[in-house]
């Protein structure tokens, strides 16, 4: 596999200088926190005595790279007392409680303010701060299902593909707490004032669908799955299994690259069926068989340099060793772990993968130091954390 050139020095990335603490939590928040890391910010993970929960090997929990730790029991005395000193030093904060618990913890909002009126304060949740789900448990798939974007997916005659937690999570929860949280940052600088950004995944995959609203009222979307354009209804748009059982994705929607897409496949005498959708059953039975002739090895040949818009369908192993893929770099390897490269890229500020997984609490005296952390005396032992504590945004 193609490696990236030699990364940048630490610290670098157009983000780099700005603190970020991060309670730690699972799925969606801790995303965000290593989208911020990747960015160059320096990110204090906030770990819990024992750890998140998932089970994962913390040195394999890519969504801690870049990041740095510190083991806090906010549940101990001095426990809130310690993530205040970091608030009062950072620039942003990034929990994925339930609504309320931040507050009963001695670190929400406003215990942070006092500290640091500039400060960002960033949640993350799935059903957002209020409403009549708010304190309710859930995960990505519940999100999604009440967005409308769930009932998208799939075929018509069979339940609804469920798209791993890509859409939910990372799609319209992670990625627009980042959105959220770097809008509010710059009104920070300007203003000396924070503010609390509630990032709820289902108000983010709510969003990602305005597309297809505007579709769906101007009579060009049906609201049922694979009737459409763009949900796999299009035979000219979807995926199709090869000889070998694996498949080929199709995206052929502009005529010259329907054309064309016909002419390697061996039907071009069908080019009048792209817009006559009485005969797109035709049209997706011809294809399909054409495509079960060969193998995906065979077809990506064919379509190998070429504008009909077919790709195979790879797997996660298979992804990172694509010429196009490794040519840019897009994985790379960092302590013997194949990842995706940060993104997007800048030309001016790079970024790269600095650090492998933060171990928890293995940066204590390390932030403490860089931060500037008044010491203060161990305190005692506190009650566990309890599951509301740390949730998977909801």
């Amino acid at each position: 596999m193609t490696t990236a050139q030699t990364p940048p020095a630490p610290g670098t990335g157009p983000l780099a200088g700005v603190r970020v603490v991060e309670l730690a939590g699972i799925g969606p928040g801790p995303f965000a926190a290593m989208l911020l890391a990747d960015l160059g910010a320096d990110v204090v993970r906030v770990d819990r005595p024992g750890g998140p929960g998932l089970g994962i090997d913390p040195a394999r929990d890519l969504t801690n790279r870049n990041k740095r730790s510190v083991v806090v029991d906010l549940k101990a005395p001095d426990g809130p007392a310690r993530v205040l000193d970091l608030a009062e030093r950072a620039d942003i904060l990034v929990e994925g409680y339930r609504p309320g618990v931040a507050e009963r913890l001695g670190v929400g909002p406003g215990d942070c303010h006092a500290r640091n009126p500039r400060l960002v304060y960033g949640r993350m949740t799935g059903w957002g701060q209020d409403g009549p789900l708010a304190h309710r448990a859930g995960h990505d798939i519940a999100y999604i299902a009440l967005t409308g974007t769930l009932g998208m997916i799939g075929r018509p005659d069979e339940p609804p593909a469920v798209p791993a937690n890509l859409l939910g999570d990372y799609a319209g929860g992670a990625l627009y707490l980042v959105v959220g949280v770097l809008a509010a940052l710059h009104h920070a600088r300007a203003t000396g004032t924070g503010q609390v950004v509630d990032a709820a995944i289902v108000d983010g995959t709510a969003h990602l669908s305005t597309m297809i609203h505007a579709m769906l009222d101007a009579g060009g979307w049906q609201d049922r799955r694979a009737a459409n354009l763009l949900d796999g209804g299009c035979p000219y748009y979807g995926t199709y299994e090869t000889a070998d059982g694996r498949y080929m994705a199709v995206g052929a929607l502009e005529e010259k690259f329907y054309d064309e897409f016909l002419r390697l496949l061996g039907l071009a005498s069908l080019a009048s069926a792209r817009t006559d959708l009485s005969r797109w059953g035709e049209l997706r039975e011809r294809v399909a068989a054409a495509f079960k002739t060969r193998t995906r090895a065979e077809w990506t040949a064919v379509f190998e340099g070429t504008d009909a818009c077919v790709a195979p369908v790879l797997g996660l192993r298979e992804a990172p060793h694509h010429p196009h893929l490794a040519a840019r770099a897009t994985f790379t390897d960092h302590d013997g772990i194949t990842q995706p490269a940060p993104a997007p890229r800048f030309s001016a500020t790079p970024t790269a993968v600095r650090t492998g997984p933060a171990r928890p609490g293995a940066d204590t005296a390390a932030v403490a130091r860089d931060w500037r952390i008044p010491p203060r005396p161990a305190g005692g032992p506190g009650t566990p954390a309890t599951e509301d504590a740390v949730t998977d945004g909801g």
